[in-house]
């Protein structure tokens, strides 16, 4: 049987694509944050992790200017080896205050760091245990570890009593790491936290939280989950991303000093992979600069989505709830799904839509998420042509 079989026989996007309903893979033409430029109209943009909006923000271009013209545009090296620059020390260090910890290591990637961290750490006979609807960065790096003879074992989704269900089956002295986002990035819904933190106590268990989703959303300051609950000294390692409100490229974590040493010697992620790029570095401190001096960023950002979250709710619409910059609209059907997608786009507005079996059936959903920058009359348009939208695809009276 030839390997290419099963890529001949694909025809699932094919068929979307002839239905003209196809909603991935749409180029961006220009990008305004708010409002972009797709098939050369203006569309009011309600899918993006751009949650402070500051992918255009004059002080992070700038930045990225700079630094091209100070350092190249590559470092042509891992860290380990040529790639490190002082920019990418000055932001560990930065990204360590900001989070009250010891030490941060940068990664070339958000889903590069887990790969760097669960593999490097849980080893043979020691378990990992995860959510199961944590995000696929999570979910390859538990298979990594998985295939390197370490144990993997997954509980029900945001569920502590199935959490202390499945530590119970372990060994209370075998070496073990709970795994969790800390906002999820399908349904919006947070970790709970407390509870996670109690039970890494009483099972000896160590505790990383992937809060890509959470820096500059929830936390003081928008310094994440561990911030919000005020579990700071609680949580070993924190995880996360630059490609959201640090509106740039790269990944982090941070925790103690050693463990941070231990993952800078020893993960290949990061030994073997070239260092992020001057202008990705350069962008994510202008980002985090505007950060620190503007918290209002992060309240504004909650206020509008929170805005939209209640008027969907109150027009008929299946909200999922929360007090993120998620608000998901469940519809339930993969042709409804698609069929929403394409009106809500021809009416100027761009959401994502997530069908089976990224979700579980009956999950089918359009996932939308909010700026800082979004003005009142960019929500009030996304609501209005929900409302629309919905009646006309029988999702609401």
């Amino acid at each position: 049987m030839d390997l290419f079989k099963k890529c001949y026989e694909f025809t699932r996007a094919d068929e979307i694509k002839a239905m003209g309903v196809y909603p991935y893979f749409r180029p961006i033409e220009e990008n305004e944050g708010p409002v972009v430029a797709i098939e050369g109209r203006k569309i009011v943009m309600a899918g993006s992790n751009n949650y402070l909006g500051l992918t255009a923000h004059p002080k992070v271009k700038e930045a990225a200017i700079k630094a091209i013209e100070k350092y190249g545009t590559g470092c042509s090296g891992s860290r380990y080896l040529t790639g490190t620059l002082d920019l990418h020390i000055e932001l560990e260090e930065r990204l360590a205050k900001f989070f009250n910890k010891e030490a941060v290591l940068l990664f070339s990637t958000g889903y590069q760091s887990a790969q760097g961290i669960i593999p490097t750490l849980v080893q043979r006979g020691e378990y990992v245990i995860s959510d199961k609807d944590n995000h696929a960065c999570i979910v390859a790096a538990n298979l990594m570890a998985r295939g390197a003879t370490a144990e993997l074992l997954r509980y029900k989704h945001n569920d502590m009593n199935d959490l202390e269900r499945v530590l119970n089956k372990i060994p209370k002295d075998t070496p073990k790491l709970i795994v969790s986002d800390g906002v999820f990035s399908t349904g919006g819904e947070i970790v709970d936290l407390p509870r996670m933190v109690e039970l890494a106590k009483e099972f000896n268990a160590r505790l990383l939280i992937d809060d890509a989703h959470s820096v500059g959303v929830i936390g003081k300051g928008g310094r994440g989950t561990a911030s919000e609950f005020g579990l700071e000294k609680e949580v070993d390692m924190t995880m996360g991303t630059f490609s959201k409100t640090f509106a740039s490229l790269g990944g982090f974590v941070s925790g103690e000093a050693k463990i941070i040493d231990y993952l800078k010697h020893h993960a290949p992620a990061l030994i073997f992979s070239a260092s992020p790029t001057p202008a990705s570095v350069a962008s994510a401190l202008a980002a985090l600069d505007i950060l620190e001096a503007e918290p209002e960023r992060v309240t504004q950002l909650v206020n509008n989505a929170n805005y939209v979250r209640t008027n969907l709710k109150e027009a008929g619409f299946n909200v999922i709830d929360g007090r993120t910059g998620i608000v998901p609209v469940i519809v339930g059907n993969d042709e409804i799904a698609f069929a929403m997608w394409r009106k809500l786009f021809d009416s100027g507005v761009f959401v994502n839509v997530f069908i089976s079996p990224g979700v579980p059936q009956g999950r089918q959903m359009m996932r939308t998420s909010y700026m800082s920058t979004h003005e009142k009359e960019h929500l009030d348009y996304i609501i209005d042509t929900f409302k629309k939208v919905g009646k006309e695809v029988g999702l609401i009276q």
